[in-house]
C-alpha cells in the first residue's frame, strides 16, 4: 500500500480522498454478509422495536471509534505498536488475535461473494467465491494499490446503501412506528443491543479505517479535527446502511408477509421488490462481503506487519492471506459453524483488551500522543463504552466455554 505524508505535501484533493477511503473501509468492514443476516433476524424478531437498538448501537459505537481513531491517529502507531509500549507482548498478544478471527471470518465474507454472485446471476456459489476472491487479489497486486482500496471501498459502499434505499421505498415501512419505538421501545433487548455492537466494531473492524489512516499519513495533532469527523461519518456510514436496511426489512414484516426459509433477508427483498428484489440483494450481498473481504485481509495483514515493511511486501502478504482463506472455502463449502464460534469469541476479546490499551495510553501515556492533552469527555465516554466491552468480552467467553462443553 503506497504511503503518501501530509507533512511531505499531499495536495488536498489526495488528502480528502485518502481520509474518504478510509472512512469507507471502515465502515464497508462492517457491513458484512453477517451485517445483513442479523439485522434481518433482529428486525423479524422485535419489529419496530429494534430501532431502539439501533440508536443505542449507534451511540457506543461513536464512543468507540471517535476514541479509536483519535488516539491511533495522534500517536502515528498502530494498535498492536501502542499495545507493545504500555505492556511488551500485549500488542503481538491482540495482533494474534486479529489475524486468528480474520481468517475464520474472511473465509465467511468469501462465502457471502458467492452467495451474491449466485443471487444476482445464478453462478454457482464456489465459482463466484473464487472469482471474487481474484477480484480482491487484483486489487491488492495492482501498482497503486491504495488508491485502488480507496476507490473500490467508497464505490461499493455508495452502491449498497443506493440500493438498499430503493428497497426501503419500495418496502414502505411505516415510518412513524419506528420513530417512536426510536426512543420509547415497546421492548428492549440488551443481548441484541451488545450483539450489535459487537458486530459493528468487533474484531478487526475497530481498527480497519484507522490503520488504513496511518498508511496515508494522515496523522499527528495537526490532524485531529479531520480525523475525528471522518471516524465520525464512517460509522454513520454504517449506521445509515443498517437502518435503511432495517426499514426495507421492516417494511415486509409490516405488511404481514411470514419470511421463511434458510436467508431470510434474500426472502424480505424478493417479498419488496419481486425478482428485481433478489437481483438487487444479490448485489448488495457480494459488495458487502467482497469489501469485507478487503477490510479483513488488510486489517489482519497489518497487525502482523511494522509500519516500516515496505508497501509492496505488505501487498504480497495480504494477497497470500485472501488466498489461503480462498483455498479453505473452496475445501469447506464456508466457514465451520464452530470456528465461527471461536472466532466471534475472539472478537469478543480483541475490543475490551485493544480499546483498553488505547485508553490507558489516552490516560497515562501523553509521551505517546507526542504531548496532546487528551479531552477528560472524550476519554470518559471511551471508559463507559469500555465497561460494556467487558460485558461484551464475558458473554463471547460463556459462549465459547458452552461450546467447549459440548465437544470435549
Amino acid at each position: 500500500m503506497e504511503t503518501t505524508s501530509v507533512k511531505a505535501g499531499l495536495k488536498p484533493a489526495a488528502r480528502r480522498s485518502a481520509l474518504l477511503g478510509a472512512m469507507f473501509l471502515m465502515a464497508t468492514s462492517a457491513i458484512g454478509p453477517g451485517f445483513i443476516t442479523q439485522t434481518t433476524a433482529f428486525t423479524v424478531q422485535l419489529g419496530a422495536a429494534f430501532a431502539f437498538a439501533i440508536l443505542v448501537s449507534i451511540l457506543v459505537d461513536i464512543a468507540v471509534q471517535a476514541n479509536v481513531w483519535r488516539i491511533i491517529g495522534v500517536s502515528g502507531l498502530r494498535a498492536q505498536e501502542l499495545g507493545n509500549k504500555v505492556l511488551p507482548g500485549v500488542g503481538w498478544f491482540l495482533a494474534a488475535l486479529v489475524f486468528l478471527g480474520g481468517i475464520v471470518f474472511n473465509i465467511g465474507n468469501i462465502a457471502g461473494t458467492g452467495l451474491g454472485t449466485n443471487a444476482m446471476m445464478g453462478v454457482d456459489p464456489k465459482i463466484g467465491g473464487a472469482l471474487s476472491a481474484v477480484v480482491a487479489i487484483m486489487i491488492f497486486l495492482s501498482k497503486r494499490a491504495g488508491v485502488a482500496l480507496d476507490r473500490i471501498v467508497v464505490i461499493l459502499g455508495a452502491l449498497m446503501i443506493l440500493m438498499t434505499l430503493y428497497v426501503a421505498v419500495v418496502s414502505a415501512p411505516p415510518l412513524g412506528e419506528a420513530l417512536k419505538n426510536t426512543v420509547m421501545p415497546e421492548k428492549v433487548d440488551f443481548l441484541v443491543i451488545t450483539t450489535l455492537i459487537g458486530g459493528t466494531i468487533g474484531g478487526y473492524i475497530t481498527y480497519a479505517g484507522a490503520h488504513r489512516m496511518l498508511d496515508t499519513g494522515i496523522t499527528g495533532v495537526e490532524n485531529v479535527k479531520q480525523i475525528t469527523q471522518s471516524s465520525i461519518v464512517g460509522i454513520l456510514v454504517t449506521c445509515v446502511m443498517r437502518i435503511l436496511l432495517f426499514l426495507a426489512i421492516f417494511g415486509v414484516v409490516a405488511g404481514g408477509v411470514a419470511l421463511t426459509g434458510s436467508n431470510l433477508a434474500a426472502s424480505a427483498f424478493q417479498a419488496a421488490a419481486g425478482d428485481i428484489g433478489m437481483r438487487v440483494f444479490g448485489v448488495i450481498l457480494w459488495a458487502a462481503s467482497i469489501t469485507s473481504v478487503i477490510g479483513a485481509a488488510y486489517t489482519s495483514v497489518s497487525f502482523v506487519t511494522k509500519s516500516s515493511t515496505k508497501a509492496r511486501t505488505r501487498n504480497l502478504i495480504t494477497v497470500g492471506f485472501i488466498a489461503f482463506c480462498s483455498v479453505a472455502y473452496l475445501l469447506i463449502g464456508q466457514a465451520p459453524q464452530q470456528l465461527l464460534i471461536f472466532a466471534g469469541a475472539f472478537n469478543g476479546l480483541i475490543l475490551p483488551v485493544g480499546f483498553g490499551v488505547l485508553l490507558w495510553v489516552a490516560w497515562r501515556r501523553r509521551d505517546l500522543l507526542h504531548g496532546y492533552v487528551y479531552p477528560k469527555g472524550l476519554l470518559i465516554m471511551g471508559v463507559v463504552a469500555w465497561l460494556l466491552t467487558l460485558f461484551l468480552g464475558y458473554s463471547s467467553l460463556t459462549s465459547l466455554a458452552k461450546l467447549w462443553g459440548e465437544n470435549p
